[in-house]
C-alpha cells in the first residue's frame, strides 16, 4: 500500500499496487497509540499496532467516512511524524501466537472492527492504476496482507549499531 493526494474526507489516500518493490510502500510496525514498543519485539496475534508510513511519517487511519470508489470505510493516512491518535491502532489477525514474515495476515481496526482491504476499484488521474485500499466489515480473501521485503533488527543489532556511531 501507498499513500496518494487527497481522499474524500482531505485526508491522504492510501492505495494498492502491484509492485512489491515500489519505494513509496514501506511502513514501520510500531506499539499501539501511547505505547511503548521495543524495536525487535516479535508482535503477537491480536495485538494492537500502528503502521507508520516511512515517507510521510503518518499513520495507517480509518475513520466512518466513506471511501471515494467503493463506498466502503475509508483507509487515509493520518498525523505527523508518526503522532496520530487512537484511530491508528489496527488489531493484528493471524494464526499461531505471533505473526510470522512469511505469512498473511489480517489487520482489524481497533475502534470500527473493519478490515484492511482491497477490491479492486481503481482511481483515474493523477493516479492511474493504483487500486483503493479502504476497510471492509466483513472477512474475506480481499483482506489478506503479506510482507513481501523490509527490515528486521533484534535489539542486540541495535545496540552495536549505536555503540559504533558512539565512537566516531
Amino acid at each position: 500500500a501507498r499513500i496518494s493526494p487527497s481522499a474524500g474526507s482531505g485526508q491522504q489516500s492510501v492505495t494498492g499496487v502491484s509492485a512489491a518493490d515500489d519505494g513509496n510502500s514501506y511502513w514501520r510496525v510500531r506499539g499501539r497509540t501511547a505505547a511503548v514498543c521495543e524495536r525487535g519485539t516479535p508482535v503477537r496475534c491480536g495485538q494492537a499496532i500502528r503502521l507508520t508510513h516511512l515517507g510521510t511519517g503518518r499513520n495507517l487511519h480509518s475513520h466512518r467516512f466513506a471511501s471515494p470508489l467503493s463506498g466502503n470505510q475509508e483507509v487515509s493516512a493520518f498525523g505527523e511524524a508518526g503522532e496520530g491518535d487512537y484511530l491508528d491502532d489496527w488489531t493484528v489477525v493471524c494464526s499461531g501466537t505471533y505473526w510470522a514474515r512469511d505469512s498473511e495476515v489480517r489487520f482489524q481496526h481497533a475502534s470500527t472492527d473493519v478490515f484492511l482491504s482491497v477490491t479492486g476499484e481503481q482511481y483515474g488521474r493523477p493516479i492511474h492504476g493504483q487500486k483503493e485500499v479502504h476497510g471492509m466489515a466483513a472477512s474475506s480473501q480481499n483482506n489478506y496482507w503479506k510482507v513481501m521485503e523490509g527490515i528486521f533488527m533484534q535489539p542486540s543489532e541495535v545496540f552495536k549499531v549505536e555503540q559504533y556511531h558512539a565512537e566516531l
